[in-house]
């Protein structure tokens, strides 16, 4: 039997439509085919990629899609996803059921509130609603060393940089951090600087992944559209656009940078082995993301995360099945298209 190929992953934030990235996750566990070397997270995808990380550390597939599945319940309030298994057949369609939380009067008075009021309003009565979730997470295998090489992004207040925890560096407060909307959560302290989610400055950051002893390939789990052929007009549908723009932003940077030194390596100007030529990956649904909205990223619902959860499996099954056999030796995204 051939050895499984190597791959990183990049996942990127997107409050409850990370639930995408859990199915693409729970159907890679699935496979024999592909070994996970490095994982780069940023807030719903550095909890995702924490939770893979201590299963796979001590347990193996079958532990890490427990602990995912079991993460994602937490996050809904539920003791499991069964019934929404059960519900998702009956309920209506997915861009139906986004449309009525858009334009509920308890997501308006919501988004209304966390712009004009400060988390830090709430005093000592405050409390980040993850930190319960993540006590639930065995920290000690998220940082030991057996597994893939785990890397979490967040934004410093202070110097507007990004700041990249890995290793023994990861613990509750620096998955708090890289998920820390600052409309909705105080700033998350660690060693006395102050940290905003990860998603302005790397959602998700490719630069940890370009290490020797990493593969040069990079699987991109997009959960944010990269593109949208309409023209947004109402409020809502603006903001929509503005929140997946400005959270795509420094992907496109990274991507740009990869083609520059593919570029530079294809001319001959770089000798190649000088640097990694890094093969790039994507595995998205932009079709079921461009039927939700920011509203269902902020509340989450658990038909609508059970359909992401199958969405994200299908969606990894067809990278399977079309693009396993270019791991290794090409890319599959077209960055010459998208930036020559």
């Amino acid at each position: 039997m051939a050895a499984p190929k190597r791959i990183n992953l990049a996942l990127q934030g997107g409050g409850a439509h990370g639930a995408f990235t859990w199915g693409v996750l729970d159907r890679l566990l699935d496979s024999d085919e592909i070994e996970i070397a490095g994982i780069s997270g940023t807030s719903a995808g550095a909890l995702n990629g924490a939770a893979l990380k201590a299963g796979l550390a001590t347990g193996g597939p079958a532990e890490a899609k427990a602990l995912l599945a079991h993460m994602w319940a937490r996050i809904l309030g539920l003791r499991d996803l069964k019934i929404a298994t059960w519900l998702s057949p009956f309920a209506p369609a997915t861009a139906e059921i986004s449309r009525v939380i858009e334009y509920s009067s308890a997501y308006a008075w919501g988004d209304f509130v966390s712009r004009s009021t400060s988390p830090y309003a709430m005093g000592p009565f405050y409390r980040n609603p993850l930190a319960p979730i993540l006590a639930d997470l065995p920290f000690e295998r998220v940082c030991s060393s057996p597994g893939p090489d785990l890397y979490v992004c967040a934004t410093n207040v202070r110097t507007g940089k990004i700041r990249i925890f890995t290793g023994d560096e990861i613990s509750p407060d620096s998955l708090m951090a890289s998920a820390c909307l600052p409309t909705l959560f105080q700033a998350v302290e660690i060693d006395g600087e102050a940290y905003w989610d990860g998603g302005y400055t790397g959602n998700p950051a490719l630069f940890p992944l370009y290490q020797d002893h990493l593969p040069n390939d990079i699987a991109i789990v997009n959960i944010n559209p990269l593109v949208r052929d309409d023209l947004p007009y109402s409020a809502q549908e603006i903001q929509n656009r503005i929140n997946e723009i400005s959270f795509n932003a420094s992907l496109f940077r990274d991507l740009r940078a990869i083609r520059f030194v593919q570029r530079l390596i294809e001319s001959g100007k770089v000798e190649k082995g000088a640097m990694a030529y890094i093969l790039v990956h994507m595995i998205a649904d932009d079709d079921l993301m461009r039927d939700l909205s920011v509203a269902t990223k902020l509340v989450p619902s658990a038909i609508i995360v059970e359909r992401l959860f199958q969405a994200g499996r299908r969606a990894a099954e067809r990278f399977l099945e079309t693009h396993l056999a270019d791991v290794g030796k090409r890319s599959t995204v077209d960055l010459a298209e998208m930036y020559d």
